[in-house]
């Protein structure tokens, strides 16, 4: 397996920027693979899956460890999640996962949820302020049909996009359980979504859309990209980075659509 420093110099940054604003790195790597690299969005998309199933797994560790996970909302998540990713990859290997025709649908469909990303990422407060007194928990009552069918719409799009568990994902977490610790709501999204982006990864190995070598690169680089933007993360003010992560979700998605 040869590493290639270009790739892994992007994984460097996409490390830093998930280190820094905790927004998970398919939000940022597919679309750089797919726009900087021309990579075709399903070896994008399947290659993405491993790579966030490897770095999840080190989070989820740790938030095991320190006992910020709240296993119910993760079983819930799951129960959702799994079955349509099976049903998803069904149905990408019966359309030819690398037709012309399911590429634009695969690249337009990550613009959308792109540009969706970039709205949860910048508005999140007021999304959750919103919706939170239709949706949220109530006391004695918890939404575990709303995040049964918030893991099957996160399975079907992280399987087909590698995107959606982290901006939107935990938007709806807030959304749905605004009595939660947020740490534990955190830890929760992390956690599901290793066996989410690793059955989806899986499956898009199967169907010969996932690049070893390339994985092999943004790992290198991702790795100590992660561990130093999370230590330069107290240093930066969250404020001032959720207005730029938004644009550049925002144009990227834009530019996929076009």
């Amino acid at each position: 397996m040869t590493i290639e420093p270009l790739y892994s110099l992007a994984g460097v940054l996409v490390g830093l920027l998930v280190g820094l604003t905790g927004v998970g790195g398919g939000s940022l790597m597919t679309p750089i693979l797919v726009l900087a690299f021309g990579f075709h969005p399903a070896t994008a998309v399947g290659t993405d899956l491993l790579y966030a199933a490897a770095t999840k797994t080190v989070g989820t560790t740790v938030h095991g460890w320190r006992g910020t996970l709240d296993w119910r909302i993760v079983g819930r998540l799951a129960t959702g999640s799994v079955p349509a990713t099976i049903v998803t990859l069904l149905l990408l290997g019966q359309a030819s996962e690398h037709s012309p025709a399911t590429e634009h649908l695969l690249a337009s469909l990550l613009g959308v949820v792109l540009v969706a990303s970039a709205v949860a990422t910048l508005l999140r407060h007021r999304i959750v302020a919103a919706l939170t007194p239709r949706l949220g928990e109530a006391p004695g009552r918890e939404p575990v049909f709303l995040t049964v069918g918030l893991g099957a719409i996160l399975g079907t799009l992280v399987s087909l996009t590698s995107v959606g568990a982290g901006a939107l994902g935990m938007t709806a977490l807030l959304v749905l359980y605004p009595r939660r610790p947020l740490k534990s709501l955190v830890g929760a999204d992390i956690a599901h979504a290793v066996p989410l982006t690793l059955l989806a990864g899986a499956g898009h190995w199967l169907l010969g859309s996932v690049d070893l070598a390339l994985l092999g690169s943004l790992l290198v680089g991702s790795v100590p990209g992660i561990v130093v933007g999370s230590l330069l993360a107290g240093m930066m003010r969250e404020g001032a980075l959720r207005p730029i992560l938004a644009a550049v979700l925002a144009i990227v998605g834009i530019k996929l659509l076009m």
